[in-house]
């Protein structure tokens, strides 16, 4: 990560958290009194094949103590009211300001894997992890919504880790790769820019 793309991380995620602490607030205060606690999710992704960290989410699921994976068909039942809505907009996400202040990610990257996934393709995440990962990314905005439908069609733990690491894993991981050979602080802008206005950057 050059210097300028970390302070402005910092610089960003700073003048985020002072924003949007009352939006935060709610937020907790919407799942702690309708779905109880804990509030926040706490899940070990890989900032590199070998360094694990807690990247923060605001809890969206019923807790399952033999849950394991991406999210497919199969834990659609553990979504909660609460935590559909905040899916739907990406609240959920909104703690990982924390994880982008202490350098765990960056605004912009490759999705933060689940170590389970490094650990079965290495190959793949040796390259893909060359670059910080990030909230948002080339592969977020072009495969999100396909990543999504394909395993919402997923009936069991097994046909969803099966379907993603066949179709999502390498489609994602090009992806990834193109935005390595492509990343600048002025790109990383405009997959943020894109982000928000939900589009999908072509050039």
């Amino acid at each position: 990560m050059t210097t300028g793309k970390r302070v402005f991380d910092i610089l960003a995620s700073l003048v985020l958290i002072i924003l949007l602490a009352p939006l935060i607030a709610i937020v907790a205060l919407a799942i702690l009194l309708r779905d109880g606690g804990p509030v926040l999710y706490l899940s070990e992704r890989m900032k590199t094949p070998e360094q694990g960290f807690l990247l923060w989410k605001f809890r969206s699921m019923r807790p399952d103590d033999a849950d394991r994976g991406v999210s497919g068909g199969d834990k659609t039942s553990r979504i909660t009211a609460t935590g559909g809505f905040l899916r739907r907009y990406r609240l959920d996400e909104l703690p990982q300001l924390w994880n982008i202040l202490r350098g765990d990610i960056s605004f912009v990257g490759p999705r933060p894997p689940l170590r389970r996934y490094t650990d079965m393709f290495p190959e793949i995440y040796g390259d893909v992890l060359k670059a910080r990962p990030g909230v948002t990314g080339l592969a977020t905005l072009a495969y999100h919504r396909t990543e999504e439908r394909l395993l919402a069609e997923c009936l069991s733990k097994d046909e969803t880790e099966a379907v993603y690491c066949r179709r999502c894993v390498p489609r994602k991981a090009r992806l990834d790769l193109i935005y390595l050979r492509k990343r600048s602080l002025c790109y990383d802008i405009k997959l943020m820019a894109a982000t928000v206005l939900r589009r999908i950057p072509l050039h």
